[in-house]
């Protein structure tokens, strides 16, 4: 089974695990690196490489990051350029987190990767949208 951190400025990384798991229930091969105000950008690499090896049975570790270009990304992915079984998404939010979450058994990283991506773009939407898709659907052109 693939391992997943998450890392995060602040606490996000605790709080998504936490809201998470209220959701699925508690996860194996998954901790939260958290980059608190006050800590070094050279003592997250250390927790994040603590966390990976913590996390990783062998299958791989995705590290799941906050923001693109931050400390936590930027340090995730000095780890994963050095071991090919790590990946780095960057942009994480809860449902990506859920949906992969239940998937990860058996899957390959770049299939992960891959599919958490499009998890992340489903669901970045607004009720707009979704009242538009609805209307649509229920106008049922698929028969003219």
């Amino acid at each position: 089974m693939l391992g997943i951190v998450i890392t995060g400025h602040g606490y996000f990384a605790s709080g998504l695990l936490q809201a998470v798991e209220q959701v699925v229930g508690q996860q194996p091969q998954c901790c939260a690196v958290d980059f608190p105000e006050g800590i070094s950008t050279e003592k997250l690499l250390v927790l994040l490489e603590a966390a990976c090896s913590a996390c990783d049975s062998g299958d791989g570790v995705i590290i799941l990051s906050d923001l693109l270009g931050g400390s936590p990304f930027r340090q995730a992915a000095q780890l994963a350029i050095v071991n090919p079984r790590y990946e780095v998404i960057t942009g994480t939010n809860m449902q990506l987190v859920v949906e992969m979450m239940l998937d990860r058994e058996g899957m390959a990283l770049e299939t992960f990767r891959d599919m958490a991506l499009e998890c992340g773009r489903r669901g970045l939407t607004s009720l707009w949208h979704e009242q538009q898709k609805r209307r649509y659907d229920s106008l049922n052109l698929d028969g003219i």
